[in-house]
This record gives structure tokens, C-alpha cells and sequence, in this order.
């Protein structure tokens, strides 16, 4: 399964080139990201395609990785989902019949959707069945 790191930066210019500099240096791609500022401090959701390495170069830049959480990946989404409006909507709909919370969303590169959520074995499911 996929991981998602958590971190938290300061809200202030060349934070986000220290994190992707020290990313890129170690050969990490960022194939979704997430980072929004509150308070002086940005909080960042990252999706690397190798978390291991990703954590050691961002420890070495001195950035703490807060939380390292398995996630799911769906497919890229169809026109049905990313043009026609509601298509979040629907799909947020259908999990939470299925009793499912939804943790955290994000998108990520070829219109993948990066979800926690409270059961990733019915969320999967579920996706398969809408697309």
C-alpha cells in the first residue's frame, strides 16, 4: 500500500524548495502533494514513491516527518468525474452509507484520488464499483 508523510513546515518563502530540493537530491519523486498555511505554520501531505528514502532526505533538511499513514490510490478518474460536477459528491455519498469516514482526500498526478478513510478495503471496493 501507498504512504502519505505528514509534515509541518514554516509558513515562510524557500520551505517548500527545502522539501523538494532535498526530495529531488535523493531521487524521491512527489506524486501528490497537499500543503495549506495556518498560523505562521504549513501543513503538508506528501505522496513519495518510496517513503523510506523520502524520510531519511527530509530528516537530512532537517524536516521532521510528523506521521506516515498507508493510504489508498484510485485509478486515475474518468471525464465523468473530474468535468461533470458532483462527482466527489457521489463518491462521498456512497462511503458514508457505507459507514466509512473519510480521513483525508487529496488529488494527485493523472487525477488519482489519495484517500484515508476509516475501512481502505471497502473504500476500494466501493471506487471499483463507480468507475
Amino acid at each position: 500500500m501507498a504512504k502519505d508523510l505528514y509534515l509541518t513546515l514554516e509558513d515562510k518563502p524557500g520551505e517548500a524548495a527545502r522539501l523538494g530540493e532535498a526530495l529531488g537530491n535523493a531521487g524521491v519523486n512527489i506524486e501528490g502533494l497537499c500543503a495549506m498555511a495556518d498560523g505562521g505554520r504549513s501543513t503538508v501531505h506528501i505522496l513519495v514513491d518510496d517513503a523510506a528514502r523520502a524520510r531519511t532526505a527530509l530528516e537530512g533538511a532537517g524536516i521532521t516527518v510528523d506521521r506516515e499513514t498507508e493510504v489508498l490510490i484510485s485509478p486515475p478518474l474518468g471525464e465523468e468525474w473530474v468535468a461533470t460536477p458532483g462527482g466527489f459528491g457521489r463518491m462521498a455519498r456512497a462511503l458514508a452509507e457505507a459507514d466509512v469516514n473519510i480521513s483525508f482526500v487529496y488529488v494527485a498526478g493523472d487525477s488519482r484520488l489519495v484517500l484515508s478513510t476509516s475501512d481502505d478495503a471497502k473504500t476500494a471496493e466501493l471506487l471499483q464499483a463507480m468507475m
